[in-house]
């Protein structure tokens, strides 16, 4: 898949005529992306209690776990281009799993680690999604060309 071949949706070039790859990216990791996008923040902005922000905070890192597996998975199939996001996404899970755990496990300092933990792993998210598309989004390509012209 190395061979230059792309794909055009929405103005957003994906690296890949390879119909599996196109498969995983639509129909599993973009959902899956957008998915833990918006529970993320759900969580992120509920009352710290249980109820709302546990609920949510739960789903979040279930689907931060797919997430990370198609990520993984995508990864394994341009390896040469793509391990940083695998690196990306394995930071970012493995920062849910340690908040999790020690918010499960009333560890010391449990509040402090799982607060840390699960918003570096919303922030890694983030992180990996601009690394991948941001040199093509609109306001970030603007400031690309300001910076080169």
């Amino acid at each position: 898949m190395t061979g230059g071949e792309t794909t055009i949706v929405a103005g957003i070039e994906i690296p890949s005529t390879d119909p599996v790859f196109l498969a995983v990216i639509f129909g599993v990791h973009i959902p899956l992306g957008l998915a833990c996008l918006a529970i993320g923040a759900i969580a992120i902005l509920s009352a710290k209690r249980r109820g709302r922000h546990s609920k949510f905070g739960t789903i979040y890192f279930w689907c931060l776990l797919a997430l990370f597996i198609s990520a993984s998975c995508l990864s394994f199939m341009r390896w040469a281009e793509n391990y940083h996001l695998f690196i990306l996404g394995a930071m970012s899970f493995a920062c849910a799993w340690i908040g999790r755990t020690w918010l499960r496990r009333r560890w010391s300092y449990w509040v402090r680690v799982h607060i840390a933990g699960m918003g570096l792993s919303y922030v890694l998210m983030l992180v990996a999604f601009y690394v991948d598309n941001g040199k093509q989004l609109p306001l970030w390509k603007d400031l690309l060309i300001s910076r080169t012209g």
